[in-house]
Order: C-alpha cells, then structure tokens, then sequence
C-alpha cells in the first residue's frame, strides 16, 4: 500500500473523531436543554443552573476537536515518513476517542437532565448533579489523554 492511502486512513480517523464526539455532544447538550425546558416551567428563577449543567455534555465534542491538533502538531499527516501502521494507528485512535466521547457526553446528558428535572422540582442537588456529572465525562477525558499518549509515541 502506498503513502496516500496511509494519508487517508488518517484523515478519515480524524473525521471520525470529530465528527462522533460532536454528534454525543449535539445529543447530550439536546437532553439538557429538553429538561432545561420542562423545568423553566416549574422554577424560571433557576435559568443559570439549568444552562450550566446542559453545557456540560459539550466538553466531549472539545476533546474531539482537540485530539485533531494533538494529532496533528505531534505527527504532522502530510509527511513523507507515514506508514500504513500510522494510517491504521490514527484511524484507530479516532474510532476510539470518538466512540467513547460519544457514549459519555450521551451519559453526561443523562445525569445532567435528572438533575435539572430534581432542580426544578424544588430540591437543591445543583451541587450534587454537577459532581455526579463529572464520572461520565472522565472516561472521554481518559480517551483524549490516551490518544495524546499514542500519537507521541508515533510521532518518536
């Protein structure tokens, strides 16, 4: 196999990446903002809570976006030395960070919507759904680490 295909297995992990870190987040941040809506009801006068905790599922689709740089600066794509081995190895860090992105900030939104839907119903676990909120998100935070730990060792 040649360099271009190399090239485009790459580019294609890193599409993957991004684009299934933002569609988790697209999803997780929808969950909130639903809840965000049933509850304005219940309790206007909560608006900020209620906006910071369905933000919080749009970290995932950051860490997507920013495992392209590390990607990128570590290991520049477009270099006479890619291998298939490089091709495949990104491809397959995308796949993984983007998998797991996805899955937390759909969790993430999870939680974050019962917190808001128990705000507005009067009990004060603000504090509480933003600590809880934190577990999903730490494994896509693993993941991007990961991938930032893999890339260097390719670029060595």
């Amino acid at each position: 196999m040649d360099t271009n295909t190399a090239v485009y297995l790459a580019y294609a992990g890193l599409a993957i990446m991004i684009g299934l870190s933002g569609i988790g987040s697209a999803i997780g941040v929808s969950m909130g903002g639903n809840a965000s809506i049933g509850a304005l009801k219940k309790d206007s006068e909560k608006f900020g809570n209620y906006m910071l905790l369905a933000a919080l599922p749009g970290t995932q689709g950051l860490y997507g976006f920013g495992g392209y740089f590390v990607i990128d600066k570590l290991f520049t794509l477009v270099h006479p030395g890619m291998t298939m081995f490089n091709g495949i190895a990104i491809l397959s860090m995308g796949l993984f960070l983007g998998f797991v992105a996805l899955f937390s900030a759909v969790q993430q939104g999870s939680v974050t919507s019962n917190g808001i839907a128990a705000i507005g119903g009067g009990n004060d676990v603000f504090g509480n759904t933003l600590i809880l909120a934190v577990f999903p998100e730490l494994y896509a935070i693993i993941a991007f680490a990961a991938t930032f730990l893999i890339s260097s060792g390719l670029a060595a």
